[in-house]
């Protein structure tokens, strides 16, 4: 069994021969290089709480967990700090041979939106089994401001592997003395003997202005703003929901407990088309800071010069001091299957953050 992540026309296979279905059906813009967007169903349901349903049906713990339910088709509010359940579209139809894992999508990350993927007697979140058949759900708790979705909304992607799909350190390390995977802001790939690799590549954070990111070093967000209707690209004003951080005099920046930061990557990441990769926690033995991962890259993300990372920060417990260039995650990088028929930044696909520097969600102008 060769080991990978499907593809673009892998997963349009599936489609087409039904293993996996919808009403209304799998549109063509939902398939992305090597991910399928989910999306929001018609209706909601405000819990109680969260739970992992390991042995039961997920409609089955909504019975006794619903607050209330709310339809989706025309849009509904969902408040911040609030706990959601909200069926998807998508079900998997066929026993499929294929470990399935989510992540929220770039934009669902970018405002702070805690996102889980459920299956029906499932002990993992964000993960199903293979030979799983059944619906899928999103967990949905709003952190930092209140958000209007509606029915029809991809919130998080799936990607479907078999085997270990993972490379080692080093293949990390041979992929990039054949083309780059990191490179500085010039454009100019790292010396191989600068890079740290643990299961992974390092990377660090992004506090002094270079040649990508010209003015504020980050983002916070405020605490009382507005709703963001996720449904209207380029339809809010950013400084009606974060503050700019201007850049530090030596570098170093405190974050305080429980606030929202948007930081970029100090270096840019090149993803080959041969492969995909994800943000993965990088764990420095401490508690009291957690980033907020949504960073699953798509094939061909970075172009050829590389293209910045957007984290989302948010500490906990303590004030903690950032430092710039500090690592601060860590990049997993994985091989697919097959070489895809379309990549990040093609044509046709919505690309929008390639090419980005420091970038808030895309629902913000400027």
């Amino acid at each position: 069994m060769t080991d990978g992540i499907l593809v673009h026309q892998q997963i349009k296979a599936l489609i087409a021969r039904g293993a996996l279905a919808s009403t209304p059906a799998i549109a063509p813009t939902q398939i992305q290089p090597s991910s399928l967007d989910l999306r929001l169903a018609t209706r909601g349901y405000r819990v109680r709480s969260g739970f992992l349903p390991e042995n039961v049906r997920v409609a089955d713990r909504l019975e006794e967990m619903s607050l209330y339910a709310f339809d989706l088709t025309d849009g509904a509010v969902l408040e911040k700090g609030h706990c959601y359940i909200v069926p998807l579209l998508e079900r998997i139809e066929q026993p499929l041979p294929y470990l399935v894992r989510a992540n929220p999508k770039s934009s669902t990350g970018r405002l702070d939106l805690f996102t889980r993927l459920l299956a029906d007697r499932c002990g993992r979140f964000e993960t199903v089994p293979p030979g799983y058949t059944g619906p899928m759900y999103l967990e949905i708790v709003p952190r930092s401001f209140p958000v209007k979705v509606k029915a029809g909304l991809s919130l998080c992607q799936i990607r479907f592997s078999q085997g270990n799909a993972s490379l080692s350190d080093d293949e990390l390390r041979a992929e990039h003395q054949h083309g780059g995977l990191l490179f500085d802001d010039a454009g100019v790939p790292l010396p191989v003997d600068k890079l740290r690799i643990d299961r992974g590549l390092m990377m660090g954070i992004a506090l002094r202005r270079d040649r990508d990111i010209t003015g504020p070093v980050g983002y916070v967000a405020r605490r009382y703003t507005g709703v963001v209707d996720m449904a209207l690209e380029n339809g809010h004003d950013a400084d009606g929901y974060f503050d700019a951080i201007d850049e530090p005099r030596n570098g170093r920046l405190i974050v305080e407990p429980e606030e929202f930061y948007i930081f970029a990557s100090k270096e840019r990441i090149r993803v080959p088309r041969h492969l995909a990769a994800e943000m993965v926690a990088y764990d420095v033995g401490i508690g009291e800071l957690r980033t907020n991962y949504a960073g699953f890259f798509d094939n061909g993300f970075g172009g050829d010069k590389g293209t910045r990372a957007v984290l989302e920060v948010r500490p906990h417990d303590v004030p903690f001091l950032l430092e710039d260039a500090q690592v601060f995650f860590k990049l997993e990088f994985f091989r697919t299957l097959e070489l895809p028929e379309v990549c990040y930044g093609d044509r046709g696909l919505s690309s929008h953050y390639q090419g980005q520097g420091l970038k808030l969600s895309k629902h913000f102008r400027g």
